[in-house]
């Protein structure tokens, strides 16, 4: 697991036609599904009360931090780690949380980051602040210097049900062979996993 391929990364060109493309698709994205966002606004208001949305401390690019907006799906007080490090989770989410998850919906929010350049469509998953490990292993293999995405190749290739070392190496793999052909592959992938609600475990 150790011995990972040597990073290449972007571009520079690409990076602008990365950073062009995010923009359009948040900015699209957020008009198209704008009704979407107000429905699950009213609804989690009346279900979850305040807050809405819950913003959690993320390590962005180069391990700058920024705060990463999602719907709401837990009771308030739950503690903010990693979802599969909480015992007894499934009594901490709610219902209309668990739906919101299940399909993703709850990512929603995540497409203002994208629009304001703090995250991209694609890229690794932002880790939590204090997720120390993943941290200091996506560092070491520069996977540190992307910017965090909506999604990545670690989350079509098992989501939930990857180990850390898995996760970096297929962070470590996107970050060699990045492009705007991969980038399309992923985003494909993605909505058909988010159809199928595949590797969610919670």
């Amino acid at each position: 697991m150790e011995k990972y391929l040597r990073p290449i990364g972007p571009s520079h060109a690409y990076s602008y036609v990365k950073r062009f493309c995010d923009v359009i698709f948040s900015a699209s994205l957020l008009l198209l599904l704008s009704p979407v966002i107000i429905i699950i606004s009213v609804i989690s208001f009346f279900k979850l009360g305040r807050p809405i949305l819950f913003f959690s401390t993320r390590v962005g690019q180069k391990n700058g931090f920024f705060f990463m907006p999602k719907f709401r799906t837990m009771d308030k007080g739950a503690p903010i780690v990693a979802t599969h490090l909480l015992e007894g989770v499934d009594h901490i989410i709610t219902p209309f949380g668990s739906f919101l998850r299940r399909t993703s919906l709850d990512e929603l929010p995540q497409l203002w980051s994208i629009l304001v350049g703090e995250m991209s469509v694609v890229g690794p998953r932002p880790a939590l602040f204090n997720q120390i490990d993943l941290i200091e292993l996506r560092t070491k293999n520069n996977v540190h210097l992307l910017k965090p995405g909506l999604t990545g190749w670690a989350q079509v290739n098992g989501r939930d049900n990857l180990s850390i070392h898995d996760k970096v190496e297929f962070e470590v793999e996107y970050l060699n062979k990045i492009s705007f052909i991969l980038d399309c592959k992923i985003i494909i992938l993605t909505a058909i996993k988010v159809l199928f609600q595949s590797d969610v475990v919670h």
